[in-house]
Protein backbone atom coordinates (compact mmCIF):
# COMPACT_ATOMS: atom_id res chain seq x y z
CA UNK A 1 0.00 0.00 0.00
CA UNK A 2 1.29 3.43 -0.96
CA UNK A 3 1.58 6.23 1.55
CA UNK A 4 1.19 9.90 0.72
CA UNK A 5 4.43 11.62 -0.19
CA UNK A 6 5.47 14.96 1.32
CA UNK A 7 4.02 17.88 -0.69
CA UNK A 8 7.35 18.69 -2.36
CA UNK A 9 7.79 15.06 -3.46
CA UNK A 10 4.37 14.60 -5.03
CA UNK A 11 4.65 13.21 -8.52
CA UNK A 12 1.93 13.96 -11.04
CA UNK A 13 0.72 11.32 -13.48
CA UNK A 14 -0.59 12.32 -16.90
CA UNK A 15 -3.48 10.21 -18.20
CA UNK A 16 -4.01 10.60 -21.96
CA UNK A 17 -7.06 8.97 -23.53
CA UNK A 18 -9.86 10.27 -25.72
CA UNK A 19 -12.43 8.00 -24.01
CA UNK A 20 -13.98 9.26 -20.76
CA UNK A 21 -14.61 5.70 -19.50
CA UNK A 22 -10.92 4.85 -19.89
CA UNK A 23 -9.88 7.97 -17.94
CA UNK A 24 -12.33 7.09 -15.16
CA UNK A 25 -10.95 3.52 -15.04
CA UNK A 26 -7.35 4.80 -14.85
CA UNK A 27 -8.27 7.18 -12.04
CA UNK A 28 -9.94 4.32 -10.15
CA UNK A 29 -6.87 2.09 -10.53
CA UNK A 30 -4.30 4.78 -9.70
CA UNK A 31 -6.21 6.80 -7.10
CA UNK A 32 -4.77 4.73 -4.24
CA UNK A 33 -1.28 5.99 -5.11
CA UNK A 34 -2.31 9.37 -3.66
CA UNK A 35 -0.59 11.34 -6.40
CA UNK A 36 -2.09 14.06 -8.61
CA UNK A 37 -3.76 12.60 -11.70
CA UNK A 38 -4.03 14.98 -14.66
CA UNK A 39 -6.32 14.20 -17.59
CA UNK A 40 -5.74 14.94 -21.26
CA UNK A 41 -8.30 13.93 -23.90
CA UNK A 42 -5.94 14.28 -26.88
CA UNK A 43 -2.30 14.40 -27.86
CA UNK A 44 -2.55 18.18 -28.17
CA UNK A 45 -3.92 18.50 -24.61
CA UNK A 46 -1.18 16.17 -23.38
CA UNK A 47 1.53 18.35 -24.92
CA UNK A 48 0.05 21.48 -23.33
CA UNK A 49 -0.06 19.77 -19.93
CA UNK A 50 3.54 18.57 -20.28
CA UNK A 51 4.70 22.10 -21.04
CA UNK A 52 2.87 23.48 -17.97
CA UNK A 53 4.11 21.05 -15.33
CA UNK A 54 6.40 18.14 -14.59
CA UNK A 55 5.11 14.57 -14.66
CA UNK A 56 6.61 11.39 -13.24
CA UNK A 57 5.01 9.24 -15.94
CA UNK A 58 2.59 9.49 -18.86
CA UNK A 59 -0.03 6.82 -19.53
CA UNK A 60 -0.75 7.23 -23.22
CA UNK A 61 -3.49 5.66 -25.31
CA UNK A 62 -2.30 4.59 -28.75
CA UNK A 63 -5.49 5.15 -30.75
CA UNK A 64 -6.77 8.70 -30.55
CA UNK A 65 -8.22 10.96 -33.22
CA UNK A 66 -5.95 13.71 -34.49
CA UNK A 67 -2.52 13.26 -32.94
CA UNK A 68 -2.37 9.56 -32.04
CA UNK A 69 -0.29 8.12 -29.21
CA UNK A 70 2.76 7.43 -31.38
CA UNK A 71 2.86 10.98 -32.72
CA UNK A 72 2.31 12.34 -29.21
CA UNK A 73 5.18 10.21 -27.86
CA UNK A 74 7.44 11.36 -30.69
CA UNK A 75 6.67 14.99 -29.83
CA UNK A 76 7.26 14.34 -26.11
CA UNK A 77 10.67 12.84 -26.82
CA UNK A 78 11.67 15.74 -29.12
CA UNK A 79 11.42 18.42 -26.44
CA UNK A 80 14.29 18.90 -24.00
CA UNK A 81 11.99 19.54 -21.05
CA UNK A 82 9.90 16.38 -21.65
CA UNK A 83 12.27 13.94 -23.36
CA UNK A 84 13.04 12.04 -20.15
CA UNK A 85 9.43 11.58 -19.02
CA UNK A 86 8.66 7.84 -19.12
CA UNK A 87 5.71 6.78 -21.26
CA UNK A 88 3.56 3.70 -20.72
CA UNK A 89 1.48 3.00 -23.80
CA UNK A 90 -2.00 1.58 -23.26
CA UNK A 91 -3.82 0.03 -26.19
CA UNK A 92 -6.76 -2.20 -26.97
CA UNK A 93 -5.09 -3.74 -30.03
CA UNK A 94 -5.28 -7.34 -28.81
CA UNK A 95 -1.54 -7.68 -28.39
CA UNK A 96 -0.56 -6.60 -31.91
CA UNK A 97 3.23 -6.89 -31.70
CA UNK A 98 3.62 -4.27 -34.44
CA UNK A 99 2.04 -1.70 -32.14
CA UNK A 100 4.30 -2.71 -29.28
CA UNK A 101 7.39 -2.49 -31.50
CA UNK A 102 6.31 0.93 -32.80
CA UNK A 103 5.62 2.07 -29.22
CA UNK A 104 9.07 1.09 -28.01
CA UNK A 105 10.61 2.65 -31.14
CA UNK A 106 9.02 6.00 -30.22
CA UNK A 107 10.53 5.89 -26.74
CA UNK A 108 7.99 4.04 -24.63
CA UNK A 109 9.17 2.69 -21.30
CA UNK A 110 6.43 0.06 -21.34
CA UNK A 111 3.44 -1.13 -23.34
CA UNK A 112 0.24 -2.63 -21.87
CA UNK A 113 -2.77 -4.05 -23.66
CA UNK A 114 -6.31 -3.26 -22.50
CA UNK A 115 -7.86 -4.70 -20.52
CA UNK A 116 -4.81 -4.53 -18.27
CA UNK A 117 -4.32 -6.01 -14.83
CA UNK A 118 -4.85 -3.11 -12.35
CA UNK A 119 -2.21 -4.52 -9.98
CA UNK A 120 0.38 -4.67 -12.76
CA UNK A 121 -0.38 -1.13 -13.95
CA UNK A 122 -0.25 0.26 -10.41
CA UNK A 123 3.07 -1.54 -9.75
CA UNK A 124 4.62 -0.24 -12.98
CA UNK A 125 3.46 3.32 -12.33
CA UNK A 126 4.72 3.10 -8.75
CA UNK A 127 8.22 2.23 -10.04
CA UNK A 128 8.27 5.44 -12.09
CA UNK A 129 6.92 7.45 -9.16
CA UNK A 130 9.75 6.14 -6.97
CA UNK A 131 12.33 6.94 -9.65
CA UNK A 132 10.91 10.44 -10.02
CA UNK A 133 11.09 11.05 -6.26
CA UNK A 134 14.64 9.73 -6.06
CA UNK A 135 15.69 11.94 -8.97
CA UNK A 136 14.17 14.97 -7.25
CA UNK A 137 15.96 14.08 -4.01
CA UNK A 138 19.24 13.78 -5.93
CA UNK A 139 18.61 17.13 -7.62
CA UNK A 140 18.04 18.77 -4.23
CA UNK A 141 21.15 17.09 -2.81
CA UNK A 142 23.25 18.22 -5.79
CA UNK A 143 21.89 21.76 -5.51
CA UNK A 144 22.73 21.82 -1.79
CA UNK A 145 26.24 20.49 -2.49
CA UNK A 146 26.75 23.04 -5.28
CA UNK A 147 25.70 25.79 -2.89
CA UNK A 148 28.12 24.49 -0.24
CA UNK A 149 30.94 24.24 -2.80
CA UNK A 150 30.20 27.82 -3.87
CA UNK A 151 30.37 28.97 -0.24
CA UNK A 152 33.66 27.10 0.27
CA UNK A 153 35.09 28.64 -2.92
CA UNK A 154 34.07 32.12 -1.73
CA UNK A 155 35.67 31.53 1.67
CA UNK A 156 38.87 30.25 0.05
CA UNK A 157 39.01 33.35 -2.13
CA UNK A 158 38.59 35.52 0.99
CA UNK A 159 41.37 33.61 2.78
CA UNK A 160 43.66 33.92 -0.24
CA UNK A 161 42.98 37.66 -0.39
CA UNK A 162 43.68 38.00 3.34
CA UNK A 163 46.91 36.02 2.97
CA UNK A 164 47.98 38.11 0.00
CA UNK A 165 47.29 41.33 1.93
CA UNK A 166 49.12 39.93 4.95
CA UNK A 167 52.11 38.86 2.88
CA UNK A 168 52.28 42.22 1.16
CA UNK A 169 51.97 44.04 4.45
CA UNK A 170 54.59 41.75 5.97
CA UNK A 171 56.89 42.24 3.00
CA UNK A 172 56.46 46.00 3.26
CA UNK A 173 57.35 45.93 6.97
CA UNK A 174 60.34 43.70 6.28
CA UNK A 175 61.47 46.03 3.48
CA UNK A 176 61.15 49.02 5.83
CA UNK A 177 63.16 47.21 8.52
CA UNK A 178 65.86 46.33 6.00
CA UNK A 179 66.12 49.96 4.89
CA UNK A 180 66.36 51.06 8.51
CA UNK A 181 69.12 48.51 9.17
CA UNK A 182 71.00 49.66 6.07
CA UNK A 183 70.81 53.28 7.31
CA UNK A 184 72.08 52.24 10.73
CA UNK A 185 74.94 50.31 9.13
CA UNK A 186 75.81 53.33 6.91
CA UNK A 187 75.66 55.66 9.91
CA UNK A 188 77.90 53.32 11.86
CA UNK A 189 80.41 53.14 9.01
CA UNK A 190 80.43 56.94 8.73
CA UNK A 191 80.99 57.24 12.41
CA UNK A 192 84.01 54.90 12.24
CA UNK A 193 85.46 56.47 9.23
Amino acid sequence: MSTAAPPDDRASILLVDDMEDNLIALEAVLGSLNEPLVRARSGEEAMKALLRQTFAVVLLDVRMPGMDGFETATNIKRLDQTKDVPIIFLTGTDGDSGYAFRGYATGAADFLTKPFDPWVLRAKVNVFLDLHRKNRQLERLLAREQKQLGEIAERLAEIEAELARGCLAGASDLHHQLLTLEEIIRDMRRGRG
